[in-house]
């Protein structure tokens, strides 16, 4: 039975009355340190496990352990497929990062990383039901990376990546993919591009065209610029060319990584080079996952009735007062503007339909489900400043679940 992860912090004061802030985690007795509620909230933790079976006398210890548990491990080498039904393997996630590409931070160490990683579990638990376990690496060798979640992998149902640097997370996510029969999922990438193709969607909904119709420019070639290009042409967009730091990714570069060289294969097929401005001009959609910012007038110069995806934390590529000057729809990273694209509307429920019919692996076809299901909650509400809904839509992840679990079925990697 899965376990409950629930928030162990205490209640604690400090000897003013407060709870501690930031002189406390730090182990500081200043006074003149400032009140921080960041820090009151990390204190201790922010999860723990708590058991589903009560523990109260001889009897239930010597079911829930040792003589009657040899039982069920007896039956379980037996038929190994009874893992599932009598261990918590099939509801609970390993989320594994090597400290590499945290946020904004960029590499912080794995020590650092836990924070972050303990926040990706209890959303897993709160907005998905799904039980998760940060697990941070002493490792950025990605081969060290692959044979450590591999021996890893008999206590889990699924595999969530998350913040790990480009370009080692493509050949991660990959050789891990091709090693274990459990979803593995690389947040950054996937995650990200499923809820921007859902808001596109709706854009374009919105405006009376199709994915087909329009022309994308992403700003970013990392993990998530990479995955939203693919993903955008695997759902029919019109074309697409990605941004790096350099100009656009095309064929014509001598300096492009294989990753790159494989994206300048399959994007830009209008040909364009040079500044990521240059094609901006004329450009139906700007998505950015990269940081930095776009002038004004490379805004100004795209086609009418476009769309502005500034996704960068937390400062957007281009502000959302500058955007709705030019731009039908604006959305970005953050969630005191309308059209938050945030990856907790898509990977709860995404692992959650995953897990609920013990799905092999996360196909194409079930991302490009979680984004029809996920587009279509909003429903008649659609709006310029809606065309995505809120984390907090208590719709969201039975949609996403139920679409991701039929999905799964019909491409045949479903197991129950």
């Amino acid at each position: 039975m899965a376990a409950e992860i629930v928030n162990p912090r205490s209640d604690s004061k400090t000897s003013d009355g407060r709870t501690p802030g930031a002189a406390g985690a730090a182990g500081l007795s200043s006074a003149d340190e400032p009140f921080d509620p960041a820090f009151a909230l990390h204190r201790g933790g922010k999860m723990a496990v708590q058991a589903t079976v009560p523990i109260r006398d001889k009897d239930d210890l010597s079911l829930a352990y040792t003589p009657g548990v040899a039982k069920v491990c007896s039956a379980i080498a037996e038929h190994p497929e009874l893992v599932h039904d009598y261990t918590w393997k099939s509801q609970v996630v390993a989320v594994v990062t090597d400290g590499t590409a945290v946020l904004g931070l960029g590499d912080i160490g794995p020590e650092a990383s836990l924070p972050v990683m303990e926040g990706k579990a209890i959303l897993f638990k709160q907005f998905g039901g799904v039980d998760a376990v940060p697990i941070a690496l002493a490792t950025t060798d990605a081969d060290e990376i692959v044979d450590t979640v591999v021996r890893l992998a008999p206590s889990f149902g699924g595999v969530n990546l998350e913040d790990i640097s480009a370009p080692r997370c493509f050949e991660i996510e990959r050789k891990l993919q091709e090693r274990l029969d459990i979803p593995v999922f690389h947040d950054d990438q996937h995650g990200t591009a499923v809820v921007t193709l859902a808001a596109l969607r709706n854009a374009t909904k919105l405006s009376g065209r199709t994915l087909g119709d329009l022309r994308a420019v992403i700003s970013g070639a990392g993990a998530a610029g990479v995955a939203i290009a693919k993903f955008l042409l695997e759902a029919g967009i019109g074309d697409v060319a990605v941004a790096d730091r350099k100009g656009i990714v095309s064929a014509d570069r001598d300096d492009l990584t294989e990753v790159k060289r494989e994206l300048a294969e399959l994007t830009n097929r209008a040909g364009i080079t040079g500044p990521l401005e240059t094609a901006l001009a004329g450009a139906d959609v700007f998505i950015g996952v990269s940081g930095g910012t776009v002038p004004e007038p490379a805004v100004a110069s795209m086609a009418p009735g476009a769309f502005v995806f500034a996704m960068a934390n937390p400062n957007p590529e281009v502000h959302p007062d500058i955007a709705h000057k030019y731009a039908a729809v604006v959305a970005t990273g953050r969630s005191d503007y309308p059209n938050q694209i945030n990856n907790v509307l898509a990977f709860p429920g995404i692992f959650a339909g995953a897990l609920q019919v013990r799905a092999s692996r996360i196909t194409e076809g079930m991302k490009i489900a979680a984004a029809n299901a996920l587009a279509d909650v909003v429903g008649d509400e659609l709006a310029a400043d809606y065309v995505i809904p809120s984390p907090f839509d208590e719709r969201v992840a039975p949609a996403v679940t139920a679409a991701v679990a039929a999905a799964a079925r019909a491409e045949g990697v479903a197991r129950r």
